[in-house]
């Protein structure tokens, strides 16, 4: 884009705590990340979600009128609102004018204002949303695609979720050799429905897939796996299980540590563990998925977002900046073209 750093732009008036924790991410993004950032939406509002004027420093701020509703059906809601908060974010993107865009708002608005705006990366039939889960191995993750966007796959989608995952998962989250796996009820490869057949005859023909072979539910976890990939009606229900799991083992956790004195002193000296342990499950610490297919790095982060995890949204979008993601699977679909999904 021309920037000297990652420039990103916010969407200040999506999700629940907007604007002021999208407002407090952004400015503890702008401080500590080492990036620009527009915060785009109703600029009273911004202002007056922040304790001074100061705090606001350095930071551009774009207008916009209103934003989509979780109500409101996106397609036509983004059309009868053509100046939302996330239309005149997606825009600064257009325009080369922002590397990238954040949001915490109705996620389905957020994807259709991506298509529309930016347009599908040449080869890619259908963008997917990725997610980074932890695993059972310590400082190891896994990301799965699609958590989402697409609630019905074709094999061939499968296919183009397998290639990006696996440029992501080698360039961001800096695994040489990333192993990637297809979710299934069993690891055979002759388990499975015929859509599930299909992609692993898919996944294991591709030559630019490292593929290792069907994950069962118990193996997106355990460490084994770089990469997961599925239809986004399943991807969606694991993510949003994980995050269940791992705040009800935070919630335990606060319940049952201080219970007598011996745990009142035993919960004091594991604290920093537990803080660590906090780290590695509260879906805080990852801030959303990137929407990988689209012309442009936009991160749809969690509607309940606070400012931990709109910080973290706007880190993983100034990572896929930073390393090209967009541009590495755009020329990973010029050196190989694989046929469109279209009747498949």
């Amino acid at each position: 884009m021309g920037f000297n750093r990652a420039r990103i732009a916010i969407d200040a008036m999506g999700g629940d705590f907007a604007p002021g924790e999208i407002v407090a991410g952004a400015i503890r993004a702008r401080a500590e990340l080492d990036v620009d950032v527009a915060l785009v939406g109703d600029i009273d509002q911004i202002k007056a979600s922040t304790a001074s004027p100061e705090q606001l420093v350095g930071i551009e701020l774009v207008p916009a009128e209103g934003s989509i509703e979780m109500h409101e059906e996106p397609l036509s809601a983004l059309r009868k609102k053509p100046q939302a908060s996330i239309n005149v974010a997606m825009d600064l993107v257009k325009r080369n004018e922002a590397d990238a865009v954040v949001s915490a708002g109705h996620s389905g608005a957020a994807m259709a204002a991506a298509l529309l705006r930016l347009g599908r990366l040449k080869g890619i039939d259908r963008p997917a949303i990725g997610a980074v889960f932890p695993t059972v191995v310590a400082n190891k993750s896994v990301l799965i695609l699609d958590v989402g966007a697409n609630v019905d796959c074709r094999p061939k989608y499968l296919e183009q979720f397998a290639i990006m995952g696996t440029i992501y998962s080698r360039y961001v989250l800096g695994v040489d050799s990333p192993r990637v796996g297809l979710i299934n009820i069993g690891e055979e490869p002759s388990k499975g429905n015929d859509a599930a057949l299909k992609a692993h005859q898919l996944l294991e023909e591709n030559p630019n897939i490292p593929f290792a072979g069907n994950a069962e539910g118990r193996d997106i976890l355990s460490g084994q796996f770089d990469v997961v990939v599925c239809d986004g009606f399943v991807g969606n229900v694991l993510l949003k299980f994980a995050e269940a799991v791992g705040e009800s083992v935070l919630q335990i956790l606060r319940e049952e540590l201080p219970q007598g004195v011996r745990g009142k002193v035993g919960a004091s000296i594991l604290k920093p563990n537990l803080r660590r342990i906090k780290q590695r499950v509260d879906h805080a610490e990852h801030g959303g998925g990137l929407l990988l297919g689209v012309a442009g790095v936009t991160v749809i982060s969690h509607g309940s977002s606070q400012a931990p995890s709109v910080f973290n949204a706007i880190r993983l979008a100034k990572e896929a900046v930073d390393n090209c993601v967009q541009d590495r699977i755009q020329a990973q679909y010029q050196r190989v073209a694989i046929p469109a999904a279209d009747g498949e």
